[in-house]
């Protein structure tokens, strides 16, 4: 019998009242606001009052550098928190919420699968409480009084040709990457080119996702760079009385919804900022009421550990002051295959036929990357644990293959099937974990505040990447000196790269060392806190395929959605 879809076992779920839910994590009835009947949104005046009640051990769920396919990592995260009840524990679940850009492109939505899903899926992969529109709204409000400060006449002194605050929309749409506004008559405002970036990829959202209050929020609103006067001087959202006006349309969005998984843990699902050059990790404000709210606490990092990993250490835990007891890293036996870089793996096409051969040979070729990953953990004082998200065509000898890599790093390991068996599949990695966090924990951020914006691109880049040096170009340099200067030399660095290689070229598989990165561009997120070095092609806007899920999505006879994964 074919294994049912992620869609037809969501609906199968056996669902607590969400109240229930709530109740279990210690969240009284006045800290609640339904949104229907599966989702309640948390008041962020649980943060306080929670402060008091035991804290949770806090895990942070990353991966070694992924295929284009992604290696099950939110899936591995879920099943965790179902596998915590397996064992006696109690825990909650935080993950970014899914943008519908990937939902109706290739990837599909990102509830987990399988057996470890949170649901309602189809609530959770499409629209929600509306959190992402909010950010929308908020960001093209101001992209739109930046264009009528032109038209009014420019007090300020913009200059129009270098202005960084571009507009989003949370959909592939290629086409929009580059456009010009203002075309037509007079009145249709000043002509000059932009675009239109994903609502994920927002500096809004990135600030949205660390902050730890809606004064803060307000704040950080405020200190967004929408680009520079003639002069060379930056303007921000506050010069141009816009943050008030934003502030107001993320005051709900700034509440954690809360969800559940098919087998009923706890799941709070806040913000959704783009991996490549942002944090890639949920809201600052989720972790700190989740935190207080059982046992555990099983956050996700995006893509492998030199990215959404670092990004949660350097960036995240700055500005929450919480700090991780233990650290997941996701592998699979295809990606570490992919590692050996004898295959070549194309998201949207089916595997090489060789891949799904038993090989564990190739699977110990590939393993450098998942060396240098459990590495990147340890750099910051976490103990690392590796789970083995199995997949029906792995065989045992790969899998035996990993588990002695793992041993050889001194790390535990489990072997993960909840995709088929649900939280009972995750329980020897639940056992690993409750291990892991009794072990002493150092943990420590990777440079300091004080370090130049040049340093610490360089500590990420030598001891994180395996860089052997970084190269900047003449303008990437100016624009440093000018972030010096400026006052932004204090913030942390969001290295913005590709996902698919620990160094900036997709290309080089395993863990490359000895190579230059190359910096060629450098701006600066000021409202969200920190500066990002832009090291190859970055595409902030993804296109659709030639095959999108937007083709399989639908409304059967009884209003039904169909075709979602």
């Amino acid at each position: 019998m074919a294994f049912p879809s992620d869609l037809e076992i969501a609906r199968g779920a056996a669902l607590k009242p969400i109240e229930d839910i709530a109740s279990e994590m210690g969240l009284p009835n006045h800290l609640l606001e339904p949104y229907g009947r599966d989702v309640m949104k948390v008041n962020l005046d649980a943060i306080e009052e929670l402060a008091e009640a035991p804290k949770a051990k806090y895990v942070v769920v990353s991966a070694i550098t992924p295929t284009p396919l992604g290696e099950g990592k939110t899936t591995t995260t879920v099943g965790l928190g179902q596998g915590f009840k397996h064992i006696g524990k109690r825990a909650t679940v935080a993950i970014r919420q899914p943008s519908m850009g990937p939902t109706f492109g290739i990837k599909g939505g990102a509830a987990g699968g399988g057996y470890s899903q949170v649901v309602p899926m189809e609530l959770l992969n499409l629209h929600l409480t509306g959190d992402m529109h909010a950010v929308t709204a908020a960001h093209n409000l101001l992209a739109a009084i930046i264009d009528n400060h032109l038209f009014q006449g420019n007090e300020r002194g913009l200059d129009p040709h270098n202005i960084t605050w571009r507009r989003v929309l949370d959909v592939n749409d290629r086409a929009l990457r580059n456009i010009v506004v203002g075309l037509g008559g007079r009145g249709d405002g000043v002509p000059r080119q932009t675009g239109f970036d994903i609502t994920a990829a927002s500096e809004v959202m990135a600030a949205l996702a660390l902050t730890t209050s809606l004064e803060d929020l307000r704040a950080r609103l405020g200190r967004i760079v929408v680009g520079y006067g003639k002069d060379g001087s930056p303007v921000t959202a506050s010069e141009l009385n816009a943050a008030g006006s934003m502030a107001v349309l993320l005051r709900e969005a700034i509440k954690p919804n809360l969800l559940q998984t098919l087998e009923n843990t706890p799941v709070l699902v806040h913000a959704g900022p783009f991996g490549n050059i942002a944090t890639g990790n949920s809201s600052v404000v989720a972790d700190r009421i989740g935190v207080h709210a059982g046992d555990f606490l099983i956050t996700e990092a995006g893509f492998g550990a030199d990215m959404g990993a670092e990004r949660f250490f350097n960036i995240k835990c700055r500005n929450s002051a919480l700090s991780p007891d233990a650290a997941v890293v996701v592998a699979t036996v295809r990606a570490l295959k992919a590692h050996s870089g004898k295959y070549r793996i194309v998201a949207g096409k089916p595997l090489p036929p060789e891949l799904l051969q038993e090989n564990p040979d190739d699977v110990a070729a590939g393993a450098a990357n998942l060396r240098k990953q459990v590495e990147n953990i340890r750099l910051h004082g976490v103990s690392p644990v590796v789970a083995v998200n199995a997949f029906p065509d792995d065989f045992a000898s790969e899998h035996d293959a990993i588990r002695q890599i793992a041993a050889e790093l001194g790390a535990r390991v489990a072997v993960c099937t909840n995709f088929a068996e649900g939280g009972r599949g995750a329980a020897e990695l639940a056992e690993a974990v409750a291990e892991a966090v009794e072990e002493p924990t150092n943990f420590r951020f990777l440079y300091p505040d004080e370090a130049s914006l040049r340093e610490k691109i360089e500590t990420v880049a030598t001891k994180v990447y395996g860089a052997g040096n970084v190269q900047y170009s003449p303008q990437a340099a100016q624009q440093l000196d000018t972030y010096e200067r400026a006052g932004f030399g204090r913030l942390p660095v969001c290295i913005a790269k590709t996902h698919l290689s620990i160094s900036s070229d997709p290309k080089l598989k395993g863990a490359p060392t000895g190579w230059t990165l190359p910096v060629r561009e450098v701006r600066a997120s000021v409202g969200a806190g920190f500066v990002y070095p832009i090291c190859g092609d970055m595409r902030t806007m993804p296109g659709l395929g030639t095959s999108p899920a937007a083709f399989r999505i639908d409304l059967d006879e009884h209003g039904e959605v169909v075709g979602l994964s």
